[in-house]
């Protein structure tokens, strides 16, 4: 369960930042079994955190846990917007779906 403790973003001034490294080559690249190529990855992403870190001073632990918590806020947004978009395809055509209803009520109201 996602905690409610975390940032909205707009309250944290590195969450831009924090997003590029949470969300850097290592979270996108395809590994195959490839254990050096993880490495080297993980190795980039060390050195751009710790340079950002030093660049900005902030601790590359706020860093990174910004990082996190801004993932943890994207997933949580596309799990919910999926949800959404399942129950809307679901119960379009029936008396539930509400692109017929603000219809109805947008002919009504003319």
């Amino acid at each position: 369960m996602v905690s409610n403790h975390l940032s909205t973003g707009a309250g944290s001034c590195h969450s831009a930042v924090a997003m590029r490294a949470a969300t850097s080559s290592w979270h996108n690249e395809a590994r195959g079994g490839d254990e050096e190529l993880s490495l080297a990855a993980a190795g980039a992403d060390l050195h751009r955190s710790q340079a950002e870190a030093e660049r900005t001073g902030v601790p590359a632990t706020t860093l990174a846990r910004e990082a996190v918590d801004s993932w943890l806020r994207q997933q949580f947004r596309r799990a919910r917007h999926d949800a959404i978009a399942a129950y809307a395809t679901e119960m379009a055509g029936t008396h539930l779906d509400l692109d017929a209803i603000w219809s109805r009520l947008e002919s009504s109201t003319l």
